[in-house]
């Protein structure tokens, strides 16, 4: 077989795996960025009826399935506040689980981020609930 030809069919070959996600990367390549495992920090503050209706347990075992750390507690002004802390990607799924579906017997009116900063390791070991 001409080397033009086997080095066609290599091509090939690396082009159809890579279709199917199973191409090789070189050792020491980083895949951070790729995947979206930069860690982020982000404080929330959820508005609504969002207290008495068991928002806190939910939100810290929605962060804990997820594996995020940080914390969650009631406020004076009657809402929930807290911070986040973990990959970008799974970040995002739960701030669109704060904003969207909450406690089973919650009603979100509003969902504010603030102080969104990508962070080098985490402030926290697990999801906490402030008393």
């Amino acid at each position: 077989i001409p080397v033009s030809a086997h080095l066609a069919g290599v091509g090939l070959l690396i082009a159809f795996l890579s279709t199917l996600g199973c191409f090789v990367r070189a050792p020491g390549v980083g895949m951070n960025m790729a995947e979206g495992d930069t860690l982020i920090s982000v404080d929330y503050e959820i508005f609504g009826k969002v207290q008495g209706v068991f928002f806190r347990k939910y939100t810290q075992a929605e962060g804990k399935k997820l594996g995020l750390v940080g914390w969650v507690q009631n406020t004076d002004q009657g809402t929930v506040q807290g911070q986040l802390q973990g990959p970008i990607s799974k970040v995002r799924h739960m701030q669109e689980w704060l904003e969207t579906k909450g406690s089973p017997k919650s009603h979100i009116d509003r969902a504010n981020f603030r102080n969104e900063k990508v962070i080098v390791k985490l402030d926290y070991s697990d999801f906490q609930i402030v008393k």
